[in-house]
């Protein structure tokens, strides 16, 4: 905004300043003009005074010869007296031939024998320098006698037009250098507080509910904006705050009536019939479930509570850490678990949002997972192409599995909370994609689901590269005791 502003400031300036000034040097140069003309032709009339004297009276010729000199010298000019036909009579310089012969016909001259003054307004080149000629007849009574031809030279009078020009066009720099420090000025107080609420509305749109601005500042019109932005943050602030403090407060006051229903659901099952026991089963299932969904439902709000900063985190760590902690239980159900790529990476990452991703992909893998089948947990650098719409360098983690799959609209709609594919396995709660994606946008990157070759699907998680390392020589021993947790 500062450049646009300043931009039209320097505009409107240089606009009125070309309206100014080239009409003014324009309407010097032209006076100017006027001016040696006049000059020129007084001059010429004074001369041809002298001359009808001089003619008339038979003075000697040298004295007319000086007179024509003394002329030119103060005009700086050419004087030329001419007979009734022509003729060259006195001259304050030395004629050449051509140009003695061609002096009775130029239009000046004709027009002051014919017994009018007459001026020629076109230049003339006279030894490689332009001149200016007027022409006064020579008169005694009403009878003609000769003429008077003044040429001045233009060398001067564009020398000073010039100096005009340029004096105007270093006032006009002048003038747009001083509007240009005064606009930049100007427009800086003018867009300060636009400015102010750019960055307001960056920190909103980053999490930040808490963003102001002051509304002291300003034009009115910038001031109501203000006024309104702050209603609109603190509105959006008590509505997500009251979301988050629900599904927090709820989640967790679920907890406890539902491990008392589990250990009931257990203590029933050596009194219920062989007959009934499906069914008990069935409640066992659902409420492990439902248990899983408050323990999803905690995680999430948790992670909207919570904004964690980003730190360099080692993928090849990580993902052995997770390698060994889930392959004894891809073992129990006959699925291999197997590591490919590159793993030599730091990604930026909220502290524990790669092991929390990891997780709920191995898990909603082994889920669909047939024994005998393969998951692969992979990472690759995307391709120029893939990275159009990523503003920074990204990895691509990768967790295919050779379940069903997914169709298009399933897969679009994958990410959505407490949504299940059709036929998916009993167990899920919905939520586990939905944390990834969101623990995916908080470590800066993203999150989509791909048909993997063969069947399957692909799993796909992308992270911001922080610097390119080389592998660690061996990764830590998982914590003592720390079982994976089952996420849908």
């Amino acid at each position: 905004m500062t450049r646009r502003l300043l931009l039209g400031y320097l505009s409107l300036a240089m606009l009125v300043l070309l309206c100014l000034e080239v009409p003014l040097g324009l309407l010097y140069g032209r006076g100017e003009r006027e001016r040696v003309l006049g000059s020129a032709e007084d001059e010429a009339e004074s001369v041809a005074a002298y001359a009808s004297l001089s003619l008339t009276s038979g003075r000697p010729e040298r004295e007319l010869h000086a007179r024509a000199a003394r002329c030119a010298g103060r005009i700086g000019g050419r004087v030329v007296v001419l007979g009734p036909r022509g003729e060259p009579l006195a001259t304050s310089h030395r004629l050449s031939g051509d140009e003695s012969r061609g002096l009775a016909s130029r239009p000046e001259v004709e027009a002051a024998l014919a017994g009018r003054a007459a001026g020629d307004l076109r230049a003339s080149v006279i030894d490689g320098v332009e001149h200016l000629a007027v022409a006064a007849p020579v008169r005694q009574g009403a009878r003609t006698l000769g003429a008077v031809r003044i040429a001045v030279p233009t060398d001067r009078l564009e020398a000073r037009v010039d100096r005009v020009w340029t004096l105007l066009a270093l006032v006009g720099v002048a003038v747009l250098t001083a509007v240009s420090f005064v606009g930049f000025a100007f427009a800086r107080w003018t867009g300060r507080p636009i400015r102010e609420l750019e960055e307001a509305a960056h920190r909103l749109a980053e999490g930040g509910l808490s963003a102001r601005v002051a509304i002291t500042s300003g034009p009115p019109e910038i001031r109501s904006l203000a006024a309104t932005f702050n209603r609109t943050a603190a509105r959006l602030e008590h509505l997500v705050a009251s979301q988050r403090a629900f599904a927090g407060e709820a989640s967790h006051q679920l907890k406890t009536p539902l491990a008392a229903l589990r250990l009931r659901l257990d203590n029933l099952e050596s009194e219920v019939t062989p007959n009934a026991r499906g069914s008990l089963a069935a409640a066992v299932t659902e409420t492990d479930r439902l248990a899983r969904m408050v323990e999803g439902l905690l995680a999430l709000a948790r992670l909207d509570e919570t904004a964690a900063d980003r730190e360099p985190v080692g993928l090849d760590r990580v993902c052995a850490e997770r390698h060994r902690t889930w392959k004894p239980l891809f073992e129990r159900h006959g699925v291999e678990l197997v590591r490919t790529g590159d793993f030599a990476w730091q990604v930026l990452a909220v502290p524990g949002a790669v092991e929390q991703i990891l997780d709920n992909l191995l898990s909603n893998a082994l889920r669909v997972s047939p024994a005998g089948s393969t998951v692969r947990v992979g990472l690759r650098r995307p391709a120029s192409s893939e990275l159009r719409h990523l503003r920074h360098t990204h990895v691509e983690l990768h967790v295919t599995d050779e379940g069903p799959g997914m169709t298009d609209d399933q897969r679009r709609r994958a990410f959505d909370r407490f949504w299940r594919a059709p036929g998916a396995p009993k167990g899920g709660t919905g939520l586990g994609l939905a944390l990834v994606q969101r623990l995916a946008h908080a470590c800066g990157g993203d999150a989509d689901l791909r048909p993997a070759p063969g069947g399957g699907l692909d799993a796909v998680v992308h992270l911001p590269v922080a610097a390119r390392s080389v592998p660690a020589a061996a990764p830590p021993s998982p914590r003592r005791g720390h079982r994976p947790a089952l996420r849908a």
